[in-house]
């Protein structure tokens, strides 16, 4: 009777279909799972998995979704999803298919025209500053750079402050440290 009762619990759960659904549960932001897999497959690109692991080994995409949810304002939540549709459609009109679709090479040309086409704006803006308007209007400017630099800083930060970090790539100790009083000291000629 037990093993029937929990076969009929567990069995809608083996039923429904997920698709379209994103894995992480959001407070504010809404996503679907191609947008999930976007943010994903764009943090997997930007901290591939070599001899240490990716940004999916680690989890740092859901790490992302997070931050934003929690620690982002509407205004900024809204230039988020504005950028990941024009990053989505910049790919899709260079490529005629989705950032999930293209091959690890494309996605990573991709990132790293971006780049490149980012820090010539930036060069540009720097030698000639805009005029600034008047602050009340909306700034209707694109948002791709906004969504991108969302995305890279929350995924250094979310592998930099990962537990694989802290205890495997850089040996974290609390200030004020260890002490080490036999420490070599070499004698220096006297001046």
């Amino acid at each position: 009777m037990a093993l029937i009762l929990g076969s009929v619990a567990v069995l809608p759960s083996c039923l429904n279909d997920n698709k379209g659904k994103p894995v992480i549960a959001l407070k504010t932001l809404k996503i679907d799972a191609d947008q999930e897999n976007l943010v994903t497959n764009l943090a997997e690109t930007i901290l591939p998995k070599t001899t240490t692991p990716g940004a999916k080994d680690l989890g740092i995409n859901l790490f992302i979704f997070k931050m934003l949810d929690d620690c982002t304002n509407k205004q900024q939540q809204d230039m988020f999803m504005a950028g990941l549709k024009e990053f989505d459609d910049a790919v899709n009109k260079k490529y005629n298919k989705t950032f999930n679709e293209c091959t690890q090479q494309e996605r990573a040309a991709f990132v790293t025209e971006l780049e490149k086409k980012m820090k010539d704006e930036q060069a540009a803006m720097a030698k000639n500053p805009p005029v600034k308007k008047d602050d009340s209007k909306k700034d209707d400017g694109p948002k791709l750079p906004a969504f991108y630099g969302m995305v890279k800083g929350q995924t250094v930060f979310g592998y930099t402050t990962s537990q694989y970090f802290m205890t495997k790539q850089v040996v974290y100790e609390l200030v004020p440290g260890r002490y080490n009083a036999m420490f070599p000291v070499k004698k220096t000629a006297a001046v």
